[in-house]
């Protein structure tokens, strides 16, 4: 246990309290900053503003009053849309992304939601792990559907009965 404490400069991954909010438009700028460290391709500051006034669920996750992670969802229908989840790089690896797709799970079940969705990169190996170590399943792709560096990549799509 020593090595995983020492890994996690000092904070052990189960034992790091996050506080969940509702996104307001005054935390567009600290969340773009952490969209644009952790994404090539990132959201621009208009689609986070276009998915709050939208009404789409928003939260920002919290670890001693610093944001470190949000996660955007679209609830409608009975079905939930991951539409974005991203935890700042100096807290990857500690179990947060889990928590914060956890939060917005149990967020679409409240809402009513049977069914959630959400598209991935197929080079982003360590979140769909985390897809699949939760219980999605992969249904399809996307073709071309990212921008990536040579190109475009395509979307993995997954799915989790709520």
């Amino acid at each position: 246990m020593a090595a995983i404490y020492d890994f996690y400069a000092g904070r052990q991954p189960d034992i790091v309290p996050l506080a969940f909010r509702p996104m307001a438009a005054e935390d567009v700028e600290t969340v773009i900053v952490l969209e644009r460290e952790i994404y090539p391709f990132p959201w621009t500051p208009g689609n986070f503003r276009d998915a709050i006034q939208a009404g789409n669920s928003c939260w920002i996750a919290e670890a001693d009053g610093e944001t470190v992670g949000y996660g955007v969802m679209l609830v409608a229908a009975g079905e939930a849309h991951l539409l974005n989840l991203g935890v700042a790089r100096p807290w990857q690896r500690k179990g947060l992304g889990r928590r914060i797709l956890q939060h917005l799970i149990r967020s679409a079940r409240e809402g009513s939601a049977e069914i959630m969705y959400l598209e991935v990169r197929p080079s982003n190996l360590p979140a769909l792990a985390l897809y699949e170590d939760i219980g999605f399943t992969q249904i399809a792709k996307r073709r071309n559907y990212y921008p990536a560096h040579d190109g475009r990549e395509d979307a993995v799509i997954m799915t989790l009965p709520l």
